[in-house]
């Protein structure tokens, strides 16, 4: 099977764009691939952040993913820092590419014009993005369109290090997933529902109570002419609320659209498919906050496993660029 390496980092709440755009994927992606998941801690470093914060959203973003679906029993689930290896392979990242590459990066440009520190670790922070992939010889990375940048540099990484020192990473593929929902935000449908650019009463979390939903996806953007299709470009909110719907209940906003007529029963309907989505995951969840002793214990596991493979593209890499080894 081909490995498969995706990333989410431990900022914001996880929210219902991430579910059914991203996280559908990740579970299918464990029953068809060797799949590995990070929760990226280190990449949350870059911008300030409260240490017992971080600390509370890393583990409970784990215990969300394993209420999603996500199985260590099928997957390699951990957490970013409990692999060493991570950051010892960044710093050869980084003397792999150049200042004019991560100059170039669209992330860092929208990042540091909304903040007033802007550190290093922002500015060369694709370079541990390559490291996070190219320890575990991924041969597919699934992210959408915008994250293709990120890509093709480890990919020119991956190339430049081989043609310096020899054959030593896997060469990864960009792929875009299977289409996953585009989940616009509720009051804002012209642009994503955003962790970085939260919109209130726009965003619905995963962990939202059923009466906010509602009250969200009643208040959504619609528009005037009453009619039901699906066509983003002229019926922005109409065809997001398709999406949600068609999403959450495995059918194509296309033939959702023509069970409807009213703008009202769209809303009641997308909200109960929400809610019905929500409250399973939910409920998983809070068995899961029961005991995180457990979650660590299985956090950990991942971690080993992990590491298995981590340390020897590191030992590899090591050698082939000339290090002493011990």
């Amino acid at each position: 099977m081909a490995r498969v390496f995706s990333g989410i980092q431990p900022s914001g709440d996880l929210h219902l764009g991430n579910l059914l755009g991203a996280l559908v994927n990740w579970v299918n992606h464990q029953e068809e691939h060797e799949a590995v998941y990070c929760i990226v801690d280190l990449h949350a470093l870059t911008l300030p952040k409260d240490p017992e914060e971080l600390r509370s959203s890393t583990l409970e973003l784990a215990q969300l993913l394993m209420a999603v679906g996500l199985d260590p029993d099928k997957c390699t689930l951990f957490v970013q820092s409990h692999v060493p290896e991570h950051s010892q392979l960044a710093w050869l990242m980084e003397c792999t590419v150049s200042y004019g590459e991560l100059s170039r990066m669209t992330a860092f440009k929208d990042k540091s014009d909304r903040s007033e520190f802007i550190s290093a670790g922002l500015f060369t922070y694709p370079a541990l993005q390559a490291a996070d992939i190219l320890l575990y010889d991924t041969d597919l990375v699934p992210v959408g369109d915008d994250q293709r940048q990120h890509i093709e540099i480890t990919r020119d990484i991956a190339e430049r290090f081989n043609h310096r020192f020899g054959e030593t990473f896997v060469v990864p593929e960009h792929v875009i997933p299977p289409a996953g929902a585009r989940i616009m935000d509720l009051q804002h449908p012209e642009r994503k529902m955003s962790k970085s650019q939260h919109s209130v009463n726009g965003t619905i979390n995963v962990l939202e109570n059923p009466d906010s939903v509602r009250k969200k996806i009643k208040r959504a953007v619609t528009d005037s002419d009453g009619e039901i299709r699906f066509d983003f470009e002229s019926k922005a909110g109409v065809s997001n609320l398709l999406s949600i719907l068609g999403a959450a209940k495995g059918d194509s906003p296309e033939e959702v659209a023509k069970s409807f007529e009213r703008y009202g029963d769209l809303k009641s309907a997308a909200a109960d498919a929400v809610v019905d989505l929500l409250l399973p995951i939910q409920e998983r969840y809070a068995d899961l906050q029961s005991d995180p002793a457990e979650t660590r214990r299985l956090l950990q596991a991942g971690a080993e496993k992990a590491q298995e493979v981590a340390s020897r593209t590191l030992t590899r890499a090591q050698q082939n660029c000339g290090l002493l080894q011990a």
